[in-house]
């Protein structure tokens, strides 16, 4: 049988196995708080590897240590980052797999304790700092930022491009821009979290500066083969006073013509109290309206938890490739699986998985433990 999301794609000269994809989801450990990947990150990436992903995404990656959502989090900004970050894209290739690698500045949501320690803003002495943002404006519950000066904020933009050429010595296939989920790409496009004056706020052409300046940073390092991505939130879900959809449509087509191959369209996260209908796929007709109207193809999210579904949205023209999450954390071989369910034949089956297949296929009697 055919199937759509078990179909090849290939953005620039890079060709993917599939269409189902793992997002990227924040873990927060890295234990010594310095921004090196560590064993966690090497099996849980890997495992989506193993796992017959066609591309595996690292999680929100920090451009700079203030950049990063949680002292725990992973960055890209020194030799042994650098380092440890080839070891696992070693290994997601071994298995078949593509690794990207999602660039990230957390801005006003920085600085934050992790999930299961609490809320709100880490304190100095613990591994905090002051964070920044686009205007003094705090995500509620969290400490106030410092504004960007302009200066600063050509900063930001060189140290995107210095991420994007560590990422491509380590060996990553695919770059993506964080401009999504109240992080601060986010807090400069919407005008919920943006109230400069100058150049850099006010209009969607001044608030798209910053995005549009790294877009282009990061083009012009990845050359012409490396697909650049750009995740970004195509709705505050706080019309008409936020970011639209209509400003997403908008801001792609600036994007695409910057040279940026793919949005991953995901929605929200940049104030509290947004009232957000949720559901299965509740994001992914923003993901086709962009791939309708921007002339740019998409990455759907949201709520993608079965085979039939996820197959369905490539196949009805919704999106080109479907990022999962939750699912691929209840079961990292969710791949392997959508392709049984799905009655599609693939040939990446770990040989030492062999004898788990769904077609019970025997394997010789000496590997049987």
């Amino acid at each position: 049988m055919t199937s759509t999301l078990f179909s090849p794609l290939t953005i620039r000269t890079v060709e993917f196995r599939n269409r189902l994809w793992v997002s990227p989801m924040c873990q927060y450990s890295c234990d010594a708080q310095d921004g090196v990947p560590t064993d966690w990150h090497l099996v849980e990436l890997g495992s989506y590897a193993q796992g017959g992903a066609g591309l595996v995404m690292a999680e929100a990656t920090g451009v700079v240590p203030e950049g990063r959502i949680t002292p725990w989090c992973p960055g890209l900004w020194c030799d042994e980052q650098q380092a440890s970050w080839t070891r696992i894209v070693d290994f997601i290739h071994s298995q078949g797999a593509k690794a990207g690698i999602q660039l990230a500045h957390a801005g006003r949501k920085a600085s934050t304790m992790r999930p299961w320690d609490g809320n709100g803003s880490v304190p100095k002495e613990d591994g905090g700092w002051t964070t920044v943002a686009p205007s003094p404006i705090a995500y509620p519950g969290y400490r106030e930022p410092n504004g960007l000066s302009s200066d600063e904020i050509n900063d930001i933009v060189y140290a995107f491009g210095q991420s994007a050429a560590r990422a491509l010595a380590a060996g990553f296939d695919v770059l993506e821009i964080h401009a999504a989920h109240g992080y601060l790409i986010h807090q400069f496009l919407s005008p919920l979290s943006n109230d400069r004056e100058d150049e850099y706020g006010g209009s969607i052409v001044n608030r798209s500066r910053l995005l549009l300046d790294i877009a282009k940073e990061v083009r012009a390092i990845a050359g012409p083969d490396v697909p650049v991505l750009v995740r970004m939130s195509a709705t505050d879900w706080m019309e008409p006073e936020g970011w639209t959809l209509e400003d997403t449509v908008t801001v792609a087509t600036w994007l695409r013509e910057a040279g940026v191959d793919m949005i991953d369209v995901s929605t929200g996260g940049l104030v509290p109290g947004a009232q957000i209908p949720t559901g299965p796929g509740y994001q992914v007709p923003h993901a086709a309206a962009v791939y309708d109207r921007a002339g740019i193809i998409t990455g759907a999210v949201g709520e993608i938890v079965d085979a039939k579904q996820a197959d369905s949205i490539i196949s009805e023209g919704k999106a080109s490739a479907v990022f999962a999450g939750r699912e691929f954390l209840r079961d990292p071989h969710f791949p392997l699986r959508a392709a049984h369910e799905l009655g599609v034949e693939i040939g990446y089956w770990p040989r030492q998985f062999l004898r788990g297949t769904f077609a019970a296929r025997r394997v010789p009697s000496d590997l049987e433990g």
